[in-house]
């Protein structure tokens, strides 16, 4: 590996699930100014994100339906006139 381009200053960080409130901790570099009170009494910065693996589709295995149908009905009467 090349010396000098990876950061040295990794901390410990909570990661917010901001759709399921669901919260962990891991070391990360990544810039926060708002902070959290963790399970064991500290206080750690935390990054709230929109989906983690605790509530993305394929890790919970729970898909979305598109309604497909619909979208190539609406297609055809849009483009029907024109052809």
């Amino acid at each position: 590996m090349k010396k000098g381009i990876h950061p040295e200053a990794y901390r410990l960080v909570v990661f917010k699930d901001m759709s399921n409130e669901t919260t962990f901790i891991t070391r990360s570099t990544a810039p926060t100014r708002e902070t959290i009170i963790w399970e064991d009494g500290n206080e750690y910065p935390v990054v709230k994100v929109e989906i983690s693996n605790t509530s993305h589709p394929f890790y919970t295995g729970k898909s979305v339906f598109v309604d497909t149908a619909g979208r190539i009905e609406k297609f055809k009467k849009r483009y029907a006139k024109k052809a």
